[in-house]
């Protein structure tokens, strides 16, 4: 829809993993050299884990187009399996064919383990590639740890590489696992971009859509950061979603209120829902220091019904002296004023005081107006 507004051959901020777009930060540059570790290497596991949205998809798709012509890889992108449908699957993508029993855990071992031995013979690897390995039943991961038995007297004859959000991490860490785990050759966590990669990862999504100006000022560009926190599939919700309000007020500028709007439309939320998140411990805090600072006034006041002395000048002479005048201070009761003080220091009068700085009104029960 608004690709030719902006001069763009395509949308860029899709969220498929599509390898064309894989931004190189330097943590996406470890965890592809990890996995093309995994394809090279022999013998146990390699295990690549990240939390939702971080890119790990994008970096399998990326190595798999990489893949030399020598290696076989069997991708697994459902795993939640039996261990019978689990080798099952393994066959089918190894395009191995089916034997007499398929319905047999051992004939299908048996027969996985024949063809590695040929492809080893011919010189080519094979790889097995699970995405999404934290769904794994703990019955097929100790499947898996049995199938690198299968090897020469030198070298495994499978190669396994584990994609996984960070729950493998505690699921391998449990001690019916140790086995397993102990066989796990290389680690690494892909984390999310910094704010200066971010800023760069918006630049290089629309210049490999076609893009040639810059679209989304610096703090646009700070805003989405501080939004997504930097994970690259929110990156790409949100500036998707503010290239389309640019698109309708026809703009060719994204600036920080767009981002903002953005956010808060894909998100389902208003814009000052959104302020309230953050602004909600800060106004805990205000709330506190205005209930310490009026207890403290409080004590720091005269007592109330205690006799205080003022001085009065003397009749008939200004100059001469003065005269002490004892004088009773009228006051409320203590209590009284803290029942005061309460009211004026709690959270609605603090929401109140806070949300008119940013020109919004506070409705008690019922948010801002």
């Amino acid at each position: 829809m608004y690709t030719k507004f902006f001069g763009l051959n395509e949308k860029p901020f899709a969220i498929t993993p599509d390898p064309r777009y894989l931004f190189m930060s330097e943590r996406h540059g470890e965890g592809l050299a990890h996995l093309v570790y995994g394809v090279t290497d022999s013998g146990g596991f390699v295990q690549l884990t990240g939390e939702v949205g971080t890119g790990k998809t994008t970096l399998v798709r990326t190595l798999l187009s990489r893949i030399p012509a020598k290696v076989d890889v069997a991708l697994i992108l459902n795993p939640q399996l039996s261990v019978l449908e689990f080798l099952r699957a393994i066959c089918d993508e190894l395009k191995i064919p089916p034997g007499d029993d398929r319905g047999s855990n051992k004939a299908l071992v048996d027969a996985l383990n024949r063809h590695l031995l040929r492809t080893h013979a011919a010189g080519r690897r094979t790889v097995l590639l699970i995405d999404e390995a934290q769904n794994l039943s703990v019955d097929v991961l100790e499947e898996i740890r049995l199938l690198t038995n299968l090897e020469t007297s030198k070298k495994k004859l499978l190669q396994i590489i584990l994609i996984a959000q960070p729950e493998l991490r505690e699921k391998l860490s449990k001690s019916n696992l140790r086995q397993l785990a102990q066989r796990i050759t290389g680690r690494y966590h892909l984390e999310p971009l910094s704010r200066e990669e971010t800023g760069r990862y918006i630049d290089h999504r629309l210049r490999v859509a076609g893009g040639l100006g810059e679209i989304f000022d610096a703090a646009a560009k700070r805003e989405v950061f501080r939004l997504s926190g930097g994970v690259p599939r929110i990156i790409n919700v949100i500036c998707d979603r503010a290239l389309l309000g640019a698109y309708s007020r026809e703009t060719r500028n994204v600036d920080r209120k767009l981002v903002r709007q953005a956010a808060a439309e894909v998100s389902g939320e208003g814009l000052a829902p959104l302020l309230m998140k953050w602004a909600v411990p800060g106004v805990g805090l205000l709330a506190a220091g205005l209930i310490v600072a009026a207890i403290v006034s409080l004590f720091q006041a005269p007592d109330p019904g205690v006799e205080q002395s003022i001085s009065l000048p003397l009749d008939g002479d200004a100059g001469s002296g003065v005269a002490t005048e004892p004088i009773v201070r009228s006051s409320e009761a203590l209590e009284d004023r803290l029942l005061s003080a309460g009211d004026a220091t709690s959270t609605e009068a603090a929401m109140t005081t806070l949300l008119g700085l940013w020109g919004l009104e506070y409705v008690a029960g019922g948010g801002t107006g």
